[in-house]
This record gives C-alpha cells, structure tokens and sequence, in this order.
C-alpha cells in the first residue's frame, strides 16, 4: 500500500527558515538526553534512540523504529497566545520502505485540543522514501482560544513491514508574543493543611511590576528533598508519583491560589516550595532569586481499605450497565490511564451505569474518608456519588437503598479539566461496613463523557493531623555568616543538607545549647534536619550569606 506525500509547505533541507523569535521548544536539537531512549523535554517518546549518525544539525537526532502500532514522539507547549501568528518546522529523514512518517500535532486550551487547521496539522498523507533531510514547514494563526500547542510526530508500519526507522532534528515553535522577563515578587501566605492522605497547599497571588503566568509547587520528603530549585528553560511536568524522580509536582495557573495534592505517602513529612513563573517551554523564566516560600506537614499514618489507579482495567471496581449499551470502561489518554463512561456513540444515547467499589470495613478506624479525581466534557448529567449499607455486592445496585453524597466531594469544572475531590468523610454513613457507587446517565438529548481516577478510600486510626514542624527548632542567627545555633530537648541526629537534598554534615549532638559551624558553606539556604531519639523529627530552614 504506496501512499502519497502531498507537501504542505515542504522544502528541501537546503532553505533553513530564519526568525528572530525565540524557540517554545525544549530541546529542540535532540542534543539531550536521560538515557539512549528518552530525550529531555518531550513527555512521549515511543520507540524513539538516540542517532549520532544520521543528523541533520548538532550531534543527534531521534530515531523513531515503526511497530504494528502508531507510535508517537510529543511535547506539549505551553503559555501560547490566541489569535498569534506561530512557525511550526521540524527536519525529518525517510529513506526506509518499511516505515512512514507525518505530523499530528494540536492546538491546546489547557489540556483539551483544538480541532483547526486539520490539513495542515493532521494530514491524510504520509512521508515517501527520499535520500535526503525535508523541512515540514507551516505558518498558523493560533485559535482565540489557544494556550498551547502539541507537537507530536508518528511513525507508521508500510505494507505490513514493521521495523523500518525515521529520523527527527530541529524541531520549532516560534511566534511573535513577547518574552517576558521573570515575576518580580513570590507570592505570600502560603501554608500546607495535611488532608487525610494529601496536603492543601494555598498561598496569595504574587503582586509586583511583572506577575506570573502560573506557578509550580514541588513537594518532596524532608529528609531527602529532591528538584529544588527549577531550572529556566526546562518546564516541570506534572507529576505525582514520588517514585518517578524523588519529587511531586503540578502547575497551577495565576489567579487558582490553590491545590492539593492527594495520595501521599503515610506517615511521611513533607516539605512543599512554590516558584512564579512566565512564558513556557524553552524559555520558561522561574523566579530563583531569594526565597521562596517554603511550608512542611506531616501525612497522617492511616490504613488504605481500598485504592484503584485504573491502570491496566477497572481493577476492584465492577460495573453495572443499566440502560443502553455504552459503559464504564478502562481508558488511556496520553500516557494516562483511568475508567471512563460516555453515553455518545455517533449520537447521544440514553444509559445509566453503575461503577460499585468492593465493601469497605471501618471497624476499628476512628475516621473513614474517600478522595478521587475526576474530569468531563460535553453537555449531559452530572455524575452522582452514592453509598449504601445493605447492597449485597453482586446484585442489580437499584434494587438496594443508596444515600446520595454528590455535594459532599469537588468536582472537575469541565473542558477535560482534572479536579481533586477533597477528603469526602465517609464515616457518618456507614459505620461500619458500606459501598460506594459513581453513577453515569445520559439521555437521548445530550451525553458528556465522565472519567475517574485515583480513587482512594481510607482510614484513620489515630488522634489526627500532626502540625508542621518547620518551627519546631529555631535556628540563630538566621541568616548567618559563621555560624549556627539552636537547642535540642534531648540527644539528637543533626543533618545540614542543601535544598536538592545533599548532606554536607552529620552528627550526634546533646541536649541544650549547641552550636556548628557553617562558614565554610557556599552562600545559600539550607536545611537543618533534627532526628531526636523517639523516631521524631523536625526541620528548620537556614540562609548562609
């Protein structure tokens, strides 16, 4: 099956496009990279190496191997402007029969895309053999709406043949909104409240000359702080596996003032820091200078009774299809897995849909709390969060008494949108034994499509939330040019470590007054970290100047 390359503004590799507008794109050149296989910046890279022979500028350019499958390479850019004249180029290579190439890229507003400029963009051809570097080159004007732009370019099997490569370089964005310099001020007031098994982390818009476009709130374990600070130029992605990079991390636009983070590790104290920035991509501008705002908490210590990431299936949860024929089912979406309902199959359908937890057991628990995301789009019903106390399990769930607890949790705005629940106090509605249903329904007049993920149900067995600790020792003078001191109420671990969680000292000190020395540290802010004998333990910050 030949297919036709119709070219879009292609020229050969020899008209190199000239702008004096900055590149939006991380790593363009394909000159960095994590390993053999991941190249810094791009958020999607399947079946991608790293090339040192076949380049068409620097010292590499990615390989992409084509499978039975579609497999993507993609960045997604933020911080673009409506109605903004962009340059969209990147150089490719295809001298392989055994695979083909062409762009699917999309215009974004937040996380959801755009359906312009299709033929540009999302072509119905494909690349053909050719022994030389070709240039995709397009113009747009960017949607009113536009706040980003998703660069993805796919490879192809041909004829049945799998295993075939094609060659990526020198990937731009560039446009003519302005580059703006880096947020004048951090914002102030901000504070941590440990929330079952999260923290919600609220602060006070930044105010000055220059105000952010959004901010970035890192978390990380206080006894190993990792990512701090961000760099300019390399975007934080957002991220809530701790186990990924040794931190958690999520944008937040200016004006939301607010976020939480929800499943963290019990037990655990957290140090959370928030940075301003402006502008997106490749010249993303944090603000580093100073302080930034820093807060801890401790996570309570609670039992997990039921936690489902819907990351291969529904897992413990089971499904009900009451009316119609679409359900809920496990989907993916760029790298994000979750259970997902919609009642639009080529039209709007009636249905209803039941998605029913496994019993949840609160003997012996002091507390009981459920906190999940959600997202949606489209006009239709809301979902519906229910409990009961006599379903059986296994049966029709209309059959049994369900109390309707929707208003108690948050819900997604809409637009694709993700949006943390909030701790959900289960406790008072079953005590001890329940079950917890989200309920789809769709008419024949409209159908938005709902999805879940993150669902957690716990319990707390002890007195509560434990306060910060950050002014558990008080560390003097501060800042310090020579040295430090505070008091201990007891022999005592004491670790200075800086902020990307390195120990510069380590000792066994006693109890009173004591004092070390830091003159010999680089200007800059560090961590005191107190481990007493009881398995506590306290931080306090310190700036050596």
């Amino acid at each position: 099956m030949k297919k036709i390359f119709i070219t879009l503004l292609i020229v050969c590799a020899g008209l190199v496009f000239e702008s004096k507008a900055q590149n939006l794109v991380v790593n363009p050149g394909m000159e960095e990279w994590t390993d053999d296989s991941t190249p810094v910046g791009w958020t999607k890279a399947e079946n991608i190496s790293k090339e040192s022979t076949t380049i068409h500028g620097g010292s590499f350019s990615a390989k992409h191997i084509s499978a039975d499958g579609t497999k993507d390479l993609q960045q997604d850019i933020n911080g673009l402007q409506g109605n903004t004249t962009y340059t969209i180029s990147y150089y490719y290579f295809d001298n392989d029969p055994a695979a083909r190439t062409r762009i699917w890229s999309y215009w974004l507003n937040g996380t959801e895309t755009l359906g312009n400029d299709t033929a540009v963009l999302r072509p119905n051809t494909y690349s053909e053999d050719a022994d030389q570097w070709l240039n995709y080159n397009a113009v747009l004007t960017s949607p009113a709406e536009a706040t980003g732009f998703r660069f993805e370019v796919r490879v192809y099997k041909q004829d049945g043949a799998v295993g075939g490569a094609v060659f990526y370089d020198d990937f731009t964005v560039t446009g003519d909104a302005d580059i703006k310099p880096e947020p004048t001020n951090y914002p102030t007031a901000f504070t941590a409240t440990a929330e079952g098994m999260g923290a919600r982390l609220n602060w006070t818009d930044a105010t000055g000359g220059q105000l952010p476009d959004a901010y970035v709130v890192l978390g990380t374990i206080v006894t190993s702080p990792k990512g701090i600070p961000p760099v300019d130029g390399v975007p934080e992605a957002n991220n809530l596996d701790i186990s990924v990079n040794g931190y958690i991390a999520w944008n937040v636009p200016y004006g939301e003032e607010t976020f939480t983070f929800s499943s963290l590790m019990a037990g655990e104290e957290y140090m959370f820091t928030i940075y301003p920035y402006t502008n997106s991509g490749a010249t993303i501008d944090y603000k580093t200078d100073g302080t930034a705002p820093m807060v801890f908490t401790n996570i309570n210590d609670v039992t997990t009774l039921v936690y489902e990431p819907f990351d291969a299936d529904l897992g413990v949860m089971n499904a009900f299809s009451i009316t119609g024929t679409q359900v809920w089912d496990h989907y993916n979406f760029n790298d994000e897995d979750f259970a997902r309902c919609s009642g639009y199959e080529g039209a709007s359908n009636e249905n209803e849909d039941w998605l029913v937890s496994p019993q949840v057991d609160f003997a012996m628990m002091e507390s009981a709390l459920l906190s999940f995301r959600s997202a949606y789009n489209y006009v239709g019903n809301p979902l519906q969060l229910l409990v009961s106390t006599d379903y059986d399990g296994v049966s029709d769930p209309t059959g049994f008494t369900w109390t309707d607890i929707t208003s108690e949790a948050e819900w997604s705005a809409g637009g694709w949108a993700w949006a943390q629940s909030g701790a959900v106090s289960l406790f008072e509605y079953g005590n001890p034994k329940l079950y917890i249903a989200f309920v789809y329904t769709s008419t024949t007049e409209a159908s938005s499509t709902w999805e879940l993920d993150d669902l957690l149900i716990y319990g707390i067995q002890g007195v509560g939330i434990n306060e910060s600790t950050v002014n558990n020792i008080t560390v003097y003078p501060n800042p310090t040019s020579s040295e430090i001191h505070f008091n201990l109420t007891e022999e005592s671990q004491v670790i200075i470590t800086d902020l990307m969680g390195r120990k510069i000292s380590e000792n066994e000190l006693k109890s009173g007054k004591n004092s070390m020395g830091v003159g010999n540290l680089t200007n800059g802010t560090y961590l005191l970290v107190v481990k007493s004998m009881d398995g506590s333990t306290s931080v306090s910050r310190f700036n050596k100047q």
